[in-house]
């Protein structure tokens, strides 16, 4: 599996090419705006380390670029995504989004070239028809995919779920060696009913929502098919920066907090006592 670093600051802005369903390669997409980093002591410490975002995701490197973390590595997992979907939506896309990141972190943490990664971020988001519960994936085909876009206009509202997993290997050691902190991120989609399967067809045929769960990009041209969202735009995008930022705080907080106690004696000492 190849392994490669981005440096998210010098992207190129690169041309827009529409995928084949059966295409496997990430889509190229246009870099957004970027505004100065944020100075936070969280995200400052994660500039000089190794920080790993485990997905291909064009569209979620576009958002954690606003973060402006130069180490940054995109390195996907390589975890299978076969959960069975019986586990429920919320169930479902969290057990996937752990899979990954735990996919990762046991493939790097003992990187003798690089070092273990300070953070590894990990992200799985899923479309859901509220009417059958069902757990939408990529379209497969154009007729596949005309039919997954019908199927939202005529039921108006669909829900996005987006798991984020971030985990932090502690320099004690302790077992299980790592924090980790999750959460799991919804938003509501109503579709416009008075989208034409004309206008859909079109919308197929631009194959920009060819790659993605529900078969349509919010951040693009498919936003001519939504009537309004409930929730945070970039969740359905792909990755809430909202939260990512607080989850990021937190589990290297709480990293830190686990390697101070592990080296402080009389906090160990204190935990003795508790045992006894």
């Amino acid at each position: 599996m190849s392994t490669s670093k981005t440096n998210l600051l010098d992207q190129e802005d690169p041309i827009d090419s529409p995928p084949a369903y059966d295409d496997t390669k990430p889509t190229p997409t246009r870099a957004l705006p970027r505004p100065p980093p944020l100075s936070l002591p969280a995200l400052n410490d994660l500039r000089n380390k190794r920080v790993i975002l485990a997905s291909q995701s064009p569209r979620r490197r576009q958002i954690i670029a606003f973060l402006g973390l130069p180490n940054l590595e995109i390195i996907p997992s390589n975890a299978e995504e076969d959960l069975p979907k019986s586990l429920g939506p919320v169930e479902y896309v969290l057990a996937t989004a752990t899979k990954k990141a735990q996919a990762v972190y046991a493939q790097e943490i003992d990187n003798e070239i690089k070092g273990e990664p300070s953070l590894i971020i990990a992200a799985d988001t899923i479309v859901v028809d509220v009417t059958t519960e069902t757990i939408l994936e990529k379209p497969r085909s154009e007729a596949h995919h005309f039919s997954m876009l019908r199927a939202l206009r005529d039921a108006r509202d669909h829900k996005v779920y987006t798991a984020l997993v971030l985990m932090a290997p502690l320099a004690s050691a302790r077992q299980p060696g790592y924090a980790m902190e999750t959460v799991v991120e919804e938003t509501n989609v109503r579709f416009d009913g008075d989208v034409t399967d004309d206008l859909l067809m079109a919308y197929v045929k631009t194959r920009e929502g060819a790659d993605k769960a529900g078969g349509y990009g919010l951040q693009g041209l498919g936003s001519i098919l939504v009537e309004k969202i409930e929730g945070t735009y970039d969740n359905v995008v792909g990755l809430p920066l909202k939260s990512t930022l607080k989850l990021i705080e937190t589990v290297m907080q709480k990293a830190d907090d686990e390697d101070r106690l592990e080296g402080d004696p009389l906090l160990e000492l204190d935990e003795e006592d508790e045992d006894e």
